[in-house]
């Protein structure tokens, strides 16, 4: 079985030090798999798989990097403005992969 942790950082294509930043945890806690207790990475989870299942892994990973309409949607998560990462993943699921702003 495979880590919820580890399924958001393959899906999204975060850098261990990013997954760090956007769970709020520390690297024993993420490689342990310590995080069931964090509701952000079931939402997190949740919410992208939708568009995961329709675009894909890699168009995914491509799109939290790259510049929308509301900035990246990777510096809303290292942020942790989910309400602005939520609104980011709703345009894509209505418009599309959308580059600049």
């Amino acid at each position: 079985m495979v880590a919820p942790a580890a399924v958001l950082q393959a899906r999204l294509g975060l850098s261990d030090d990013e997954l760090c930043v956007v769970l709020d945890a520390d690297p024993v806690a993420v490689i342990s798999g310590e995080l069931a207790h964090r509701p952000e990475l079931g939402i997190l989870l949740s919410l992208t798989q939708d568009p995961a299942d329709r675009v894909g892994d890699g168009v995914l990973r491509r799109w939290v990097r790259t510049a929308g309409p509301a900035g990246r949607p990777l510096d809303q998560l290292l942020a942790r403005d989910f309400p602005a990462f939520e609104r980011a993943v709703e345009a894509l699921e209505q418009r599309g992969f959308v580059i600049g702003g």
